[in-house]
């Protein structure tokens, strides 16, 4: 299959230094509100890790919280990515939004957040996403979906509504950045990049990279 005739010219907008907040997750907020205000639910990223034996993985998360401190995900505690994390904490989120022509990725340092701010988050869940925690065992093989619909049963069964606790392999990631860049489509492929890098002895430094 030949897609190399498939092509997109970025004409929405362009990007200055001097449109930039000097702190990035005041930008990252700026343009993740202007996101949700086209598309309510697109809160999707891209989660990169790498584990022990430098083997990369991918998948999409659900970005659930940012703030000052970083940005927080939610996962069961035995799965694939949570053990990549556990032996390499560095990860990488990216967010691709088209219809804004626009690029996000973030580097940084992924450690789990407190069990009080998970088990928050967790019952602010709806009932069925609490017992579905509960009834997967998140990325460990299994032999068909029957089992999976038999242990979410057995749950239902255990734990009634409004009173599903959370459980102890399950919660939350801090992605803590040290550097975030910025991506503006633009024409001819002259793309905007500004990406913020922190050093410690000075903050946050801001340089336009070349596309």
């Amino acid at each position: 299959m030949d897609i190399s005739h498939i092509r997109e010219e970025y004409t929405k907008y362009g990007l200055r230094k001097t449109d930039m907040d000097p702190n990035p997750l005041q930008q990252f907020i700026k343009w993740f509100k202007q996101n949700l205000a086209l598309f309510p639910h697109n809160n999707a990223a891209t989660l990169a890790t790498v584990n022990r034996q430098g083997i990369p993985s991918t998948r999409i998360i659900l970005l659930k919280q940012v703030d000052e401190k970083g940005f927080v995900f939610f996962t069961n505690y035995s799965s694939n990515k949570a053990k990549d994390i556990a032996e390499n904490p560095h990860v990488s989120l990216s967010f691709f939004w088209s219809e804004l022509e626009r690029q996000i990725i973030i580097k940084g340092v992924a450690e789990k957040i407190s069990k009080e701010e998970s088990q928050e988050y967790f019952h602010s869940r709806p009932y069925k996403s609490q017992l579905g925690a509960w009834a997967s065992h998140q990325s460990m093989v299994i032999s068909n979906r029957e089992v999976l619909e038999k242990k979410y049963l057995v749950v239902e069964k255990r734990f009634k509504k409004d009173n599903v606790p959370a459980p102890d392999f399950w919660g939350g990631y801090r992605v803590k950045a040290n550097e975030i860049e910025f991506w503006q489509g633009r024409k001819n492929r002259l793309h905007d990049r500004l990406s913020y890098k922190y050093l410690p002895q000075e903050g946050w430094i801001l340089q336009r990279l070349s596309p």
